[in-house]
């Protein structure tokens, strides 16, 4: 996992990208992965970045695996 940041019982990343369509684009290719993993993170789009929260609310709020690997599998995508 790349610079992901733990903190407050969450991962946290902001994705930067070229352009606001580059942004909207890599979220619609992570929204697949989501999906197909069954678990949804919080995010925001402004512009150009994604800024990404994941935690596992059904485990009270915190980081578990669910959250490790969904954080992998967004760092994969291009």
């Amino acid at each position: 996992m790349n610079n992901w940041n733990e903190n407050n019982n969450e991962l946290s990343k902001t994705f930067v990208f070229k352009s606001f369509m580059d942004a909207i684009q890599w979220m619609v290719k992570a929204s697949v992965e989501i999906e197909q993993q069954n678990h949804h993170p919080k995010w925001t789009n402004e512009y150009n970045k994604v800024h990404v929260c994941l935690s596992t609310h059904d485990e009270g709020n915190t980081i578990t695996s669910k959250d490790r690997a969904l954080a992998h599998a967004l760092d994969l995508i291009e």
